[in-house]
Parts: C-alpha cells; sequence; structure tokens
C-alpha cells in the first residue's frame, strides 16, 4: 500500500491551477467482483472524458489529458489491488494514484484543483500519529494511522547510544541544553527516583550519557515534527521512557508507552500496541471538538457556526481552528473571494466545485484540524461544523 500523508495531500491541494481530474472507485481484493473493477474503472474514465468536455476542453485534449490512466489499467494491476479503494489525480503535469484501505463512494470530480475531501478519514478520523521506537542500541521512528505504519529517516538523529557520543559537537551542546533547559529542570522535579531510585545528583556517568543521548534525539525529532500535532509513542524498557520525558520538548508526547524491548517486536506488533493507545485518545479529541462546539453555538462569541456560507469565507481566511464535515456528501457551488460572496446550487453546474471539500481543504492548508465523518455524527442534521479560531 502507498501510505498518502499529510504533506502530499496538501501537495495536491497547492498545485498549480488548472483542469484537476479527482476519480475515487471502491475495489474488491478478492472474489468474482474483481472481474468488473476493470470495466467500472473504464467507465468513470468516460465520465472524466464528459465532464472535461464540459469544462471546455476539446475532446481530443481530453483524451490526452486521461492518457496517463492507462498506465494503471493493466490485468496484473487489478490482480494485486488488495485494498477497498483506488484514488487518482490527473491534470497536465501530475498523475497519481493510491490504492488505499478505505471503501470509496463511486465519484468524479473535475474543478481547477484536486478533490481531496474522501481522503482526510486517512489522516484524522483513523488517526494519524508517530512512533518512537528506543533502545540503547538502536533507534527507529515511524508514522502511522489506523491502517499503515512506516518506518521514516529522521536527519541528524543519532542511530544508537554509542553513535551519539562519538559526536564531540552533540556532547558539546547537549551539555549546554542539560545546564539551561528549563522543561529539563522541570521535568525532572516531575520524575523523582528516575534512575533506579537514584537522584539527580546521584547519576552515574552511563545515566548521564543516555540523558544525552535522548537530548540528541530530541533535538532531531524538533526539526522533523515542528508545527506537528499528532501524538507521538514511545515504545522502550521501562526506565528509558522517564529519561526521554526528561528531555522531550515535543508537545503531544502520550503519558502511556510500549514497555520492553522495541527490538524484539516486528513493525506490525510495535503498529498494535500503539494503536491501542492512540485510538481512544483520537476518539476523545473529536469527542472534545463535538462538547467544544455545543458550548460556543448560539451564543455571543460567535467562534462556533454550522452555516456552509459562512464557513466557506471563514476557511478561506484562516479562520477555522476546527472541522467537521460530512463524508459521502457534496455541496455544489462557488465562492468569489473579491465580493466574498458564496453561491450555493441544488446541482453541480459548470464550474462548481464541493464547497464541503472547499473548507476541508484550506482548513487543512491553514494548520486546523478536520475531522472527516459520517453526516449523522455532525450536531443538528448539518454537513459541517465549525469552531473559529477568532
Amino acid at each position: 500500500m502507498q501510505l498518502i500523508s499529510r504533506e502530499e495531500i496538501k501537495t495536491l491541494i497547492e498545485q498549480p491551477k488548472g483542469n484537476c481530474v479527482s476519480i475515487y472507485m471502491p475495489t474488491h481484493p478478492a472474489g468474482a467482483e474483481v472481474r468488473q473493477d476493470p470495466i467500472r474503472f473504464k467507465n468513470l474514465v468516460k465520465e472524466a472524458e464528459t465532464r472535461l468536455i464540459d469544462a471546455g476542453l476539446e475532446q481530443k485534449e481530453a483524451i490526452a489529458l486521461l492518457e496517463k490512466s492507462h498506465e494503471i489499467d493493466t490485468q496484473e494491476f487489478w490482480e494485486q489491488m488488495g485494498e477497498q479503494g483506488l484514488a487518482i489525480f490527473i491534470s497536465e503535469n501530475i498523475f497519481r494514484y493510491y490504492t488505499l484501505p478505505i471503501d470509496f463512494q463511486e465519484l468524479v470530480v473535475v474543478t481547477d484543483r484536486f478533490h481531496i475531501k474522501p481522503l482526510l478519514p486517512i489522516l484524522n478520523g483513523n488517526g494519524r500519529f508517530y512512533m518512537l521506537a528506543l533502545s540503547q542500541k538502536d533507534v527507529r521512528f515511524f508514522e502511522g494511522t489506523r491502517y499503515s505504519f512506516n518506518q521514516i529517516e529522521v536527519e541528524n538523529i543519532p542511530k544508537s547510544l554509542d553513535e551519539a557520543l562519538l559526536e564531540d559537537e552533540i556532547q558539546k551542546g547537549v551539555q549546554h541544553r542539560i545546564g539551561t533547559s528549563k522543561r529539563g529542570a522541570a521535568n525532572a522535579s516531575m520524575h523523582p527516583g528516575t534512575f533506579h531510585g537514584q537522584g539527580s545528583p546521584d547519576r552515574d556517568k552511563r545515566q548521564e550519557d543516555i540523558l544525552q543521548f535522548c537530548y540528541a534525539i530530541d533535538e532531531a525529532l524538533h526539526e522533523k515534527l515542528r508545527e506537528q500535532k499528532a501524538p507521538l509513542v514511545f515504545a522502550g524498557v521501562e526506565y528509558l521512557f522517564p529519561i526521554y520525558q526528561e528531555a522531550n520538548t515535543y508537545q503531544y508526547l502520550m503519558d502511556e508507552a510500549i514497555t520492553g524491548n522495541p527490538e524484539i517486536l516486528s513493525a506490525q506488533e510495535l503498529h498494535n500496541e500503539a494503536w491501542a493507545i492512540v485510538e481512544a485518545d483520537f476518539q476523545k479529541s473529536q469527542q472534545g471538538v463535538l462538547e467544544q462546539f455545543h458550548e460556543l453555538f448560539g451564543g455571543d462569541s460567535g467562534k462556533a457556526s454550522n452555516n456552509l456560507q459562512e464557513i466557506v469565507s471563514a476557511a478561506y481566511y484562516q479562520r477555522v481552528d476546527s472541522l467537521l464535515v460530512a463524508v459521502g456528501q457534496q455541496k455544489w457551488g462557488l465562492f468569489d473571494p473579491t465580493s466574498e460572496t458564496v453561491y450555493l446550487h441544488p446541482e453541480k453546474e459548470t464550474g462548481d466545485e464541493d464547497l464541503l471539500d472547499f473548507v476541508a481543504a484550506h482548513t487543512l492548508l491553514n494548520g486546523g484540524t478536520v475531522y472527516a465523518v459520517p453526516p449523522e455524527q455532525i450536531p443538528y442534521s448539518t454537513p459541517v461544523a465549525a469552531i473559529y479560531r477568532y
């Protein structure tokens, strides 16, 4: 499976304007229906051709733009699908496809940017998280969701305790940080007896080295996780976790850790244990947004709304902090930033885009949190609900 990340989705949203084709279809990894998938795929590509012609392209131009789709329409591709959904993005300069563990509804959208809302459950509802698997001999960093778990390289991160101690510059920088880090001092007071029952003044050389090692790791992760909000799960033997907590500066390190030697756990075992920790946190986070919406909605602050026309403008101008948006629904229309006017249409008209997708994309681009959820989970039976920054 090709994992799609938040960064890739942002790239799709930000790519240059033009005729952008987004195709979503459910697929069948096994059974008799597998033979129907290529036929349905060809029908969706044909529908995209019709939409491109409606948007003003000549037929030969539309066929040429969609030519790239034939690259994947092979017997081998369909036989090896292995996932529930296929998402394809085609423009003049981009051709990308993802086989993903989401049962998409069939959808073809042709507008001046890619349609990304069906992808969002992978990032939020199904929980994006990080995991640091740490031992004195090995350091690994992972990004995961409910369905996926991939090891990621981190620039300048030490691979082992011995490697960290060989780096003189790291040692000097860490020694300075140990002396000056307010967070380290605060955390030290929070974790008395961190080192096998010894107080801070009595740390032996090896324990001090481990703390320096953890500072070096945190330094590298600080660059990697800058401006991120996904939870970070620690995996390591029990005595290492409070040491790492002392060095840690990432705000979203989970209080619960996977204890034991991560070197003897497979990636699948690490994934299963990490997901068990973060799933409850994600559900709690979404419930918190719902509760906050109910507290603010209808009050004098004006910081919550379920009016799509208001939310479109707010999302465009970076005001939306948290957004609940219905998956599997579309609201067609246009937004004119010059007049700040939103036009809603009962049926899709030429040039329209899905305004639910518009608000989700702009919230995501502007650092907000998007929860793409079933329609029944949104208050008051509306397709969208937002909490504003101001």
